[in-house]
């Protein structure tokens, strides 16, 4: 298993050196190993998690509903049932945004045409 310096893994997972002290300080990482010098190094392990995390991040889900998934994820097999509901209200809030996104972006698109016909310019 390959291991990783804090700064090779914020790298390949986009998050920040601080978010990763952040995600350990609040539980989001947990376990994570280090050095005998105290340095943390980081596993494909954690590297999978925190692509997790990115995309439960970047897709709106908020802290303490991270939080709440990441204990549930340590609790075991048997809350697998609590983070398959858990992962559908996410996804309901999430396809709820993409409509909302949608349509305002159709209402920008309308504006560009319309300013882009006002002085001659191209749309895009």
């Amino acid at each position: 298993m390959s291991v990783y310096t804090p700064a090779e893994t914020a790298r390949r997972s986009g998050f920040s050196l601080d978010t990763l002290r952040y995600y350990e300080k609040i539980g989001l990482l947990a376990d994570i190993e280090r050095t005998s010098g105290g340095q943390r190094v980081f596993t494909d392990d954690d590297l999978g998690w925190l692509g997790v995390l990115r995309c439960l991040r970047d897709t709106g889900m908020p802290i303490a509903q991270m939080a709440t998934y990441a204990e549930l994820c340590r609790a075991g097999a048997d809350s697998e049932p609590e983070r398959l509901a858990l992962l559908r209200q996410h996804a309901v809030r999430v396809e709820e945004q993409m409509r909302l996104l949608g349509r305002q972006y159709a209402h920008l698109e309308d504006k560009i045409r319309y300013y882009a016909e006002r002085t001659g310019a191209q749309s895009r």
